[in-house]
């Protein structure tokens, strides 16, 4: 197999050959913002909603975008191009630039673009067709989760629980209400509604959040975003999580607890086939 290529500021190259400099601020402060695109037989998914998440987490902490939303997709597919991957996760990063080590912004830098791309991994039939299970923790990341930052840290911390539990994905609660996965949005159903937190700045608002609520109304399924108690999620019918590599998965134990009936719900079972849908209408 032939070694992936990787866009570096303005360069094809082979990942091998990739550098940044060590005062790179994304290397020494975590600053900088990501965003991941799948693909699918090549064509973005969502793409639009990713490119202008990650164009507010950009403004949010004052880099500039270095590229109109038509640049980032011609780089991307250049990209797709040279690696010649049917399903693909795009990975794109931007960080503040070289400069020299003081916490404060510098000033006249050049962001950092980096694009790479790994073959697509999706979640096993068994989890789609059995569930999943997962953990919970108390959420105790910093309070700008709705920015898609690389200072990744707490997420790595949650997603370790998860790892050393033995289960998909570790549940985050703060202050007694839900939050988020370590890396996935959350949803509980309750009598055929689906509820999920607030878009606000305790969570990331994922871009299958906005595909599930154009999927609820075209099936018309009650949703209602608002603050979840944590009883609620463990008295839910149904509980999901959804994110771009996970797409969508039913949860069926948290902290060894079953969780409804014990399987995949009939709500799930539906919105898993829109989206299935949405994908193939590419």
């Amino acid at each position: 197999m032939s070694e992936p290529v990787v866009f570096l500021n303005g360069e094809l190259l082979p990942l091998s050959e990739a550098r940044i400099p060590v005062l790179d601020r994304g290397f020494i402060f975590g600053d900088g913002i990501y965003e991941v695109i799948p693909l699918y037989n090549g064509k973005p998914f969502r793409g639009a909603q990713h490119l202008a998440r990650l164009a507010r987490s950009l403004a949010s902490i004052g880099i500039p975008n270095p590229y109109t939303e038509a640049e980032w997709l011609a780089r991307i597919d250049s990209v797709v191009k040279a690696n010649g991957l049917t399903d693909q996760m795009i990975y794109m990063q931007v960080t503040r630039g070289v400069a020299k080590r003081a916490h404060a912004f510098p000033k006249d830098v050049t962001p950092t673009v980096l694009i790479m791309t790994n073959a697509m991994a999706l979640p096993p039939a068994a989890a789609v067709e059995q569930g999943v299970a997962c953990v919970t923790m108390e959420d105790r990341r910093w309070l700008n989760c709705q920015i898609k930052s690389t200072s990744l840290l707490g997420n790595v911390l949650a997603a370790q629980v998860a790892a050393e539990a033995g289960v998909t994905e570790a549940i985050q609660f703060r202050d007694g209400y839900l939050t988020e996965a370590s890396s996935s949005n959350v949803w509980i159903v309750k009598h055929g509604r689906v509820c999920a937190p607030p878009k606000d700045n305790l969570i990331l608002e994922g871009i299958r959040y906005g595909l599930m609520e154009e999927l609820c109304q075209a099936m018309d399924i009650s949703i209602e975003a608002r603050r979840i108690a944590r009883d609620e999620v463990f008295g839910a019918d149904e509980v999901m999580i959804s994110s771009a590599s996970k797409e969508l998965l039913p949860v069926v134990s948290i902290d060894g607890q079953t969780i409804g009936a014990g399987k995949p719900g009939p709500v799930f079972q539906r919105l898993y086939a829109a989206y299935q849908a949405a994908k193939a209408a590419l």
